[in-house]
């Protein structure tokens, strides 16, 4: 039965989920039952096209692109795949009416990774930037808000701002394996070899102006998925914070974590307040 592979399908993206970021299926758990599953669809999703790009590198990276580029225009439009990845993440694509051109765009900047290492123009970074956070931001929303063009618009500007600020930190955060491990820079006009605390500090107000107007959005989502995103933000502040404190030197050398008991230390928080209605 269909049932059955379709049920597979989703067991697997949310593996993906669980087994790439322990941070992100933590705030994903703490999403309503019924929009929960079509998170872990969209996260497997954009997690296999970007290990496509940044870890296969032993193989033709621009082959695998392509394949699976084909497999997943199949896959929306065949409505079934026997990708379990792209099998679930149809689904979720049809049942919310995603629009197509958040998924080409999100596309897009996953293929420029393949070529471009160094993002030189302001331009050339928010075009990166929306197709690999902005959209993804809103296609999540598209999902919290259950299709409802009228939310969807309300809070886009906030979805997307918030997007930014996760990958922001994320770049922030992976400087070291982004420029030792792929040749990859992407804050423009920032000479990392000689990253000092004038350009970090640039780069965090950048991130918490994002976190200002992603926030905002947060206080008016629907009920079931509020606390989830509230999480999620509540994480990558504690990150940034820890950034924030962190030497230029140190944060090239090393990778910054947020430690298992922290994290639960922000969930219960984070459910204290949201049960207060603090958020």
């Amino acid at each position: 039965m269909k049932a059955i592979f379709d049920d597979v399908s989703y067991q697997c993206s949310k593996l993906v989920t669980e087994s790439y970021s322990t941070s992100f299926a933590l705030a994903t758990k703490m999403l309503g039952t019924s929009i929960r599953g079509d998170i872990y669809n969209i996260y497997g999703f954009v997690r296999f096209a970007d290990e496509i790009v940044d870890s296969f590198h032993e193989y033709d990276k621009g082959k695998l692109f392509e394949k699976f580029e084909n497999e997943l225009d199949e896959a929306l439009s065949d409505k079934i795949s026997l990708n379990p990845i792209l099998n679930s993440f149809q689904h979720t694509f049809h049942k919310y009416s995603i629009p197509r051109h958040l998924v080409d765009s999100f596309m897009k900047s996953m293929k420029m990774d393949l070529y471009k290492t160094v993002y030189n123009t302001n331009e050339e970074y928010k075009e990166y930037i929306y197709g690999s956070a902005d959209v993804v931001g809103l296609m999540c929303l598209q999902v919290f808000v259950k299709g409802d063009l009228t939310e969807y618009e309300k809070l886009k500007k906030s979805a997307m701002s918030l997007g930014s600020a996760f990958q922001k930190v994320n770049f922030l955060r992976d400087l070291k394996a982004d420029y030792e491990g792929l040749n990859r820079t992407y804050f423009p006009n920032t000479n990392l070899m000689e990253l000092d605390e004038h350009s970090k500090r640039h780069i965090v107000d950048e991130i918490k102006a994002d976190f200002a107007l992603g926030y905002k959005g947060i206080e008016n989502l629907p009920a079931d998925a509020k606390f989830g995103v509230y999480t999620a933000y509540k994480y990558y502040d504690k990150l940034l914070q820890k950034l924030q404190r962190t030497p230029p030197l140190e944060i090239k050398n090393a990778r910054i974590r947020v430690p298992n008991y922290q994290k639960f230390g922000l969930l219960a928080k984070s459910y204290v307040n949201y049960k207060l209605n603090l958020v």
